[in-house]
């Protein structure tokens, strides 16, 4: 937590609560920190999930929000523009 305020990195924060190996508290700690030195940042938890989202409803919003993550944050758009150019 002390290198938190050197980060600059988009970060996105899953959590199960069920988690018993790492308490989901030591995710919203960095979020919130995150969140008021303005690095955009989101956090997704499942109150129902432990340390892996096993759940079909869960696992496709774990996905969905993933990959719709990484689409916004890297040059990855997911398309076939330009191929074979």
């Amino acid at each position: 937590m002390n290198q938190i305020t050197n980060w600059k990195t988009p970060t996105l924060f899953i959590h199960g609560e069920k988690d018993f190996r790492i308490p989901y508290t030591q995710s919203i700690m960095p979020f919130t920190v995150a969140q008021e030195i303005d690095i955009p940042s989101k956090f997704l938890i499942f109150p129902d999930e432990n340390h892996w989202v096993l759940k079909g409803k869960n696992s496709v919003q774990w996905y969905r929000t993933v990959f719709d993550w990484i689409g916004k944050w890297t040059a990855f758009s997911g398309g076939q523009e330009g191929a074979g150019e």
